[in-house]
């Protein structure tokens, strides 16, 4: 699978094992976990203690162990990734019709500052359709965007407008479907030897390419489009790997009720 940071193993960890049971967990038991996943003591060490710098993470100590508990801020990032695994998916079949236009307008000299925007706009699943002017379908949340640079409108095309012509130019499409072409290569066949090690590399792998996915309507895609297929083979691996990953990590995990 393509490299993954030590945060985002964290983050699928936490998720996976911590999110919504109100628990502290023993660092000791992290280092265990991530380290059967490949990550090094050092990088879990690391990662521990810049996520709760970043106010992700907070600590709570019981003799001479250190335990590590979820913020408000980590709990909804957390949320939002459980969201897009198991409810919204990576096929959009249910699309109301309508789109969001986002319209910016930044001076020739603010360059790193327009970058910055498109970027965040990619992110956030846009678009861009001409000049400034960006699309995503529904009404995806854009609070954090908004700026005095910033227009934001939502409505309908018109019939007259050919919409998977749209989206293919806004989108790299091929881009897109390769994701999901790799990721069946990758996993496909898949024999785990470690059921806890290879579920947090696959739900991380797997987050990685649906955040990357605007979610555009799945019957304005090409009719072989690859989403449909990779959803399919993730959840049957998840599925498979479950049970098994869950009685190692209760032989590793050493918690204690989140006291915050």
């Amino acid at each position: 699978m393509p490299p993954v940071s030590a945060s985002a193993i964290m983050l699928t960890f936490l998720g996976d094992h911590v999110l919504d049971r109100h628990i502290c967990v023993y660092s000791g038991s992290v280092i265990d976990v991530l380290g059967r996943a490949g990550v090094s003591a050092e990088a879990t060490r690391s990662t521990l203690t810049r996520m709760t710098g970043r106010g992700l993470l907070r600590r709570q100590r019981s003799g001479r162990r250190m335990y590590f508990g979820l913020t408000e801020r980590s709990a909804r990032i957390l949320h939002d990734g459980s969201v897009r695994l198991w409810q919204t998916g990576a096929v959009n079949r249910d699309w109301d019709g309508t789109w969001t236009l986002l319209a910016f307008s930044l001076p020739g000299e603010r360059q790193r500052e327009r970058h910055d925007l498109r970027a965040a706009l990619a992110w956030a699943g846009f678009g861009p359709v001409q000049g400034g002017l960006w699309i995503a379908p529904g009404a995806p949340d854009v609070s954090d965007l908004l700026s005095e640079h910033i227009r934001v409108f939502r409505g309908r095309t018109d019939p007259s407008t050919d919409i998977a012509e749209m989206i293919a130019g806004a989108y790299d499409l091929a881009a897109l479907a390769d994701r999901y072409e790799d990721f069946r290569t990758r996993w496909a066949g898949v024999r785990p030897t470690d059921p806890l090690a290879t579920k947090l590399l696959l739900i991380t792998d797997w987050l990685q390419i649906i955040r990357r996915d605007p979610r555009l309507p799945a019957e304005h895609l090409p009719a072989d489009w690859p989403a449909a297929g990779a959803q399919e083979l993730f959840r049957a691996l998840n599925d498979r790997l479950t049970g098994p990953a869950a009685e190692i990590a209760a032989g590793l995990l050493d918690t204690l009720p989140d006291e915050g």
